[in-house]
């Protein structure tokens, strides 16, 4: 396949684009910042956008690398291949999904089944004394913070909480990014949202959940998301056009080696296999 890189003259580097998850896209910033002290004549340059932007770059041919927090789906694939691409995927971390409170939200724990019943079409659940709760603060109804629909985290935590099939609730708050919905919930005192782990702060909560029938809950954390006990635990992929090449290679083999790894650790995401880190 013909490759993208573009020379930026006077100095003559290489330019990688990457693009998409906005949960990966700290860390490949991280990651793009760090990289020209191991190869100074190639830079990276990262925009986020979601998961679903991402790809839809891999498929237009205008991206090099794609970030995403789901898999690309069938039909990103077939439309991919017909528009000359062969997407390859790579797993370069994993990320624990984390379900966001207020602070003096008194609830310590749920289950994912209480979590479907304030996300799902047709709420079970509505207000914070359904479930036997009063939050300082708050008047009662659930402020129900979710994320745009092209986003991967939207996606997964469709998938993992509301099950196949499952359709989210209407009238919940749509935030673009990741950091949008920390922040939100962290000032409602009635909210509920869900984020990467990465954007959790000391000014909020985070749920320890249940799988449904397990006596005991699991905390988002690094560790957790690493042997992949926390229940809404993820794999983060970055996407490929064919298996990588020259600059392209040398980028993502450092990206899975310690170093790179261990940036990965360093902003809140667990590594592909055990490394040691300053």
């Amino acid at each position: 396949g013909t490759c993208l890189l573009t020379t930026m003259s006077p100095q003559a580097r290489t330019l990688i684009q990457n693009k998409g998850s906005d949960t990966l896209v700290n860390v490949a910033q991280a990651w793009a910042e760090a990289y020209p002290e191991v190869n100074p004549e190639v830079a990276v340059a990262v925009s986020g956008g979601g998961s679903g932007t991402g790809i839809a770059a891999m498929i237009n041919g205008t991206v090099d690398i794609a970030n995403a927090s789901r898999s690309m789906k069938d039909k990103e694939l077939k439309l991919a291949k017909k528009n000359g691409q062969t997407p390859v995927e790579h797993v370069v971390g994993y990320d624990a999904l984390a379900v966001f409170i207020h602070k003096d939200n008194p609830v310590k724990s749920m289950s994912l089944a209480q979590l479907k019943d304030i996300y799902a079409r047709g709420p079970k659940v509505t207000k914070w004394s359904d479930m036997g709760i009063t939050v300082p603060g708050c008047k009662d109804e659930i402020v129900v913070v979710s994320r745009q629909n092209n986003s991967g985290t939207y996606a997964y935590f469709q998938k993992t909480v509301l099950g196949k099939g499952g359709k989210y609730r209407q009238g919940t708050l749509d935030m673009h990014g990741s950091k949008d919905v920390a922040d939100l919930v962290e000032k409602t005192p009635c909210a509920i949202g869900y984020s990467g782990l990465a954007y959790a702060t000391d000014h909020l909560k985070m749920v320890c959940i249940a799988t449904d029938g397990a006596d005991a809950c699991v905390a988002p954390t690094v560790a957790t998301a690493s042997d992949r006990s926390y229940p809404i635990a993820r794999p983060l992929f970055m996407y490929t056009n064919g298996e990588p090449q020259g600059a392209i290679k040398e980028y993502m083999d450092w990206i899975l080696s310690d170093v790179g790894q261990c940036i990965l650790v360093k902003k809140g995401y667990a590594p592909v296999r055990e490394v040691k880190c300053d």
